[in-house]
C-alpha cells in the first residue's frame, strides 16, 4: 500500500462553532498525519473550481454561498487509506442519518437550510483529493 493524501474542510458552520480542533483531533486520534494546515476564506472562483462537478444542479449556488459565509479550516492529511478512513470518521452527508460516534454524527444536526451544514468535507478520491488540494494548497 501506498500512503493516500486527502483534502479536509472544517466547513463555515463548524469553524463559526469552534469545531476545527475538535476535528483535527479525531484526525489525529485515528493516526493519520496533518501534512498542511490553515484558515481560508475561500474565494468564489475557489469554491467554483472546488465544486464544478455540481455546476448547474440547484444546490450548486446555495452551496457556494454557504461555502464562502466564513472562514474554513483546510488540512491535508496523509496515512494509508486516509481518503475512505475519514469519509467514515466524517460519517453520512446528512447529519441526521449519521452514525453516532462520527464527526457529523456527534457534532452535526439539521438546520434547515438550503443546503447541509455538515461541519466537514473529506475527498472521495485520489483524483479529487489531488484536485481539491491543489486549489486550497497551490504551494504544495
Amino acid at each position: 500500500m501506498t500512503t493516500e493524501r486527502s483534502l479536509v474542510l472544517v466547513k463555515p458552520d463548524g469553524y463559526a462553532r469552534g469545531l476545527t480542533g475538535e476535528v483535527l483531533r479525531r484526525i489525529e486520534a485515528k493516526g493519520y498525519r496533518l501534512a498542511a494546515l490553515k484558515v481560508v476564506s475561500p474565494t468564489t472562483d475557489m469554491l467554483h473550481r472546488h465544486y464544478a462537478e455540481h455546476e448547474g444542479k440547484p444546490f450548486f449556488e446555495p452551496l457556494v454561498e454557504f461555502m464562502s459565509s466564513g472562514p474554513v479550516t483546510a488540512v491535508v492529511i496523509e496515512g494509508e487509506q486516509c481518503i475512505a478512513g475519514f469519509r467514515s470518521l466524517a460519517g453520512a452527508t446528512d447529519p441526521t442519518k449519521a452514525a453516532p460516534g462520527s464527526i457529523r454524527g456527534d457534532l452535526g444536526r439539521d438546520w434547515g437550510a438550503k443546503v447541509q451544514k455538515n461541519i466537514v468535507h473529506g475527498s472521495d478520491s485520489p483524483e479529487s483529493a489531488a484536485h481539491e488540494i491543489g486549489i486550497w494548497f497551490p504551494e504544495l
